[in-house]
């Protein structure tokens, strides 16, 4: 089983038009995280489960039904009461706008007081949901642990009962400015990644790490910055690397490295893939490489359906991996990109 750790939104997305132009919404549970889970689930076919924390009120319950609908088991879903009016605790939300040509995604978030950041240490006893032996495979990442000084905690208990128990543990350093806005900017976000990176055995991403922001974004500099972060973490057995060239909000190149037991891995990925949405497609990489590594695909091959999966998922709307696993395994194999019929 894969479980994963992370706070669970409401998205609302207003289609085509912005944000400050909007006339209605559509809507969907997303997470960094827990996209991870849902699209292991969803698309790959992988049983998987979500810890996380929301208020038990109507909205709540609606996204543990989404989150249900996706396969994902719901039964380590902390309930928090409901004060009435969100004063004290409130299930977040954000709204996104997609952006289109020379207008760059958008996002606001209303996460503040969220149930999941004021999880705590005392809320799960991870040493007996580890070493249960049902989890093979925990991950988290930065923008978890980014929510409150108790996430964090909450994180580095996770990682390291997971770890003791023999559980494979990945975290992705995400960063959102949102989340340390007034906590100390990247410097502080990226003092957290380095703490929590110690208990990793797969790290998604290696900056900030080490630096602000990667020397270089080629597979050269990639090489050499995976090298660097593998002796500052000697624990580490792997390090996967999406690796985005943005030419407009509509047109993406997406590829990947990886750096496996002391070996380098390049993929090529897709050039100037038409984008509708952009967002989760980073954890839909993540999510067809994990699945890949499970089935025990080779190192290329996992990465290759990694950014088949990111690339299918920058074509459909919201955060969520649509596709199907077929669509994501012909995509990634040689000059497959056609009708089906």
């Amino acid at each position: 089983m894969f479980l994963s750790l992370g706070e669970i939104m409401l998205r609302f997305c207003p289609g085509d038009r912005p944000l400050r132009a909007a006339t209605q919404f559509t809507f969907s549970e997303g997470g960094g995280e827990y996209n991870v889970a849902r699209a292991l689930s969803r698309c790959f076919g992988h049983k998987s489960g979500v810890v996380t924390s929301l208020v038990d009120n109507e909205l709540g319950h609606l996204v543990r039904h989404l989150v249900e609908g996706s396969g994902v088991d719901t039964s380590n879903i902390l309930w928090q009461d409901f004060d009435g009016i969100g004063k004290e605790v409130r299930n977040p939300l954000y709204f996104a706008e997609r952006g289109f040509g020379y207008r760059s995604p958008k996002a606001v978030m209303d996460r503040g007081h969220s149930a999941p950041s004021q999880m705590s240490v005392k809320d799960v006893d991870w040493k007996m949901l580890f070493e249960g032996g049902e989890v093979k495979w925990f991950h988290t990442g930065g923008i978890f642990a980014g929510l409150s000084e108790s996430s964090a905690e909450v994180a580095e208990a996770a990682m390291s009962a997971a770890r003791d128990a023999g559980v494979h543990v990945s975290y992705d350093p995400n960063f959102r400015s949102s989340l340390w806005h007034s906590r100390g900017g990247s410097s502080s976000a990226a003092e957290l990644n380095r703490k929590l990176a110690i208990y990793a055995d797969t790290l998604f991403g290696v900056a900030p790490l080490l630096h602000p922001s990667p020397p270089s974004s080629t597979p050269d500099g990639i090489s050499a910055l995976m090298h660097e972060t593998t002796l500052a973490f000697p624990q580490l057995k792997a390090i996967v690397v999406g690796r985005r060239t943005v030419h407009s909000a509509s047109s993406h190149d997406y590829a990947a490295s990886s750096w496996l037991n002391g070996e380098i891995f390049h993929a090529e990925g897709y050039q100037r893939i038409d984008v509708l949405d952009r967002i989760g497609s980073g954890d839909a990489f993540a999510a067809g490489y994990i699945s890949s590594t499970i089935e025990g695909l080779d190192p290329i091959k996992s990465l290759q359906m990694g950014c088949a999966a990111a690339a299918l998922t920058m074509s459909t709307p919201g955060d969520a991996v649509l596709v199907s696993r077929q669509d994501v395994e012909q995509l990634a194999q040689p000059n497959q990109l056609g009708e089906v019929r």
